[in-house]
């Protein structure tokens, strides 16, 4: 949608000033009810009339307290004891890409477990030349590297393969991070062990009770696969692997095994475990797709969405969303706020890296028409992403998992908005 004057785009200060002037009655009569100038400007408050907390008042610092709702949050429903269980990235209140540490989502098999560092060791066996055993502090004298990298659990938008669910952008897409890594690559220290040439895969299992094992191709393991021991900065959270995880770029969650403890070198998939049949995809006519690791290329409008509704009113509007894909860079995103008669192209907000999270941007100017909101990423392979309808022809709604499908908002006159579908 674009606003003109005299078949003419205004700009942004013309924009602003059109509608400061369309809104000078509601604004004149907000002020008519203050009585006269704005006592948060003229007088002096009291938070300007004292000293406030000392520099060790709270020696690891913590959001204020006016911002005490941007949390995780689960869904009590969802499974039968949160030790097995997920929460939810506040996706909605977050801007930029990089996610906080304390706002990231978690997803458990049995609980986050305590390992001290001095406890920690990594072992590298199976078919290689020496098998080794490495502690925390050899880790860290490896040369290390940083990438940013989304980490995306495969069932994120799961429960709307079969209609709109879960109000909110949170509880649809906020199984997900976005977070600087710091850590030494797998293929450093697989080439330390010497991998034999009969290896082609590694089984890669956790220190926790569930171990969560999960085998990947060699390939993939010497390409970018990294073993992490900071997130943005500072230590691993206990919740996502303290010391040390692995990290699978562009792979689904369930593959960055926690409290990583060994590597097993193997000629093929571990056949005889959990783990090849766990994350499966089932198609409408009973078959499954297995080994589906990539995160397709996905995006979401985060801001209106139901848990961000418009509340100042008429005028300049921002739109802005994530958008992020496990096949390398996303190159566009575009929006409609018609659901999908019309397109505009949104604007990134920074050049997008491969296999993270981008954020867009769409100024709009809003009257209080009702709008459906979406958007539309595109990546560098030229994949789009598909509409719901698109999906289901072909994996039906027997599934989970996968779901990239594009989002609808509703928003409504009011600036309230649900989570709808539309054909």
């Amino acid at each position: 949608m674009t606003v003109s004057f005299n078949g003419k785009k205004p700009s942004r200060r013309a924009v602003l000033k059109g509608a400061l002037a369309a809104g000078g009655a509601v604004a004149g009569a907000t002020m008519a009810r203050a009585a006269g100038p704005d006592l948060l400007i003229t007088q002096t408050q009291p938070w300007a009339q004292g000293l406030g907390e000392g520099v060790d008042a709270t020696p690891y610092g913590l959001p204020i307290r006016f911002e005490s709702d941007v949390v995780r949050r689960n869904v009590e429903w969802l499974t039968a004891d949160t030790i097995s269980s997920i929460n939810f990235t506040p996706i909605h209140a977050l801007d930029g890409t990089i996610t906080p540490q304390g706002c990231a989502f978690e997803r458990h098999h049995s609980g986050a477990i305590e390992l001290r560092k001095e406890d920690y060791r990594l072992m590298i066996n199976g078919l290689v030349d020496t098998p080794l055993v490495f502690t925390y502090e050899d880790l860290e004298r490896f040369p290390r590297v940083n990438r940013v990298h989304f980490c995306e659990c495969a069932a994120n938008t799961g429960m709307e393969w079969a209609g709109a669910q879960l109000n909110g952008a949170q509880f649809t897409h906020g199984m997900i991070h976005n977070m600087e890594y710091s850590g030494v690559p797998l293929g450093t220290l697989l080439k330390e062990a010497g991998v034999q040439t009969e290896g082609k895969w590694v089984y890669v299992e956790g220190a926790d009770a569930s171990s969560n094992g999960r085998s990947i191709p060699l390939e993939k393991a010497m390409e970018d696969v990294l073993v992490a021991f900071k997130a943005n900065g500072e230590a691993l959270r206990k919740e996502h692997g303290y010391p040390v995880r692995l990290v699978v770029p562009g792979w689904e969650g369930n593959m960055w095994v926690k409290w990583l403890r060994r590597v097993e070198v193997t000629d093929g998939p571990v056949e005889s475990r959990e783990e090849t049949s766990k994350y499966t995809d089932t198609l409408a006519d009973g078959t499954s797709r297995k080994w589906t690791w990539v995160m397709d290329a996905k995006s979401v409008v985060t801001s209106p969405s139901p848990q961000s509704p418009i509340t100042h009113g008429h005028g300049p509007l921002v739109i802005t969303g994530l958008a992020w894909s496990g096949h390398g860079k996303i190159t566009r995103v575009d929006v409609t706020v018609d659901g999908g008669k019309t397109w505009q192209q949104a604007r990134l907000a920074a050049d997008p890296q491969d296999k993270a999270v981008t954020r867009f941007y769409l100024d709009h100017v809003w009257q209080g028409e009702e709008m459906l909101l979406q958007s539309r990423a595109m990546d560098e392979t030229g994949y789009v992403q598909p509409t719901k309808d698109a999906l289901r022809d072909v994996r039906g709604e027997n599934s989970i998992y996968h779901n990239n499908c594009i989002q609808t908002w509703w928003v409504k006159s009011d600036g309230e908005a649900e989570n709808v579908e539309i054909s």
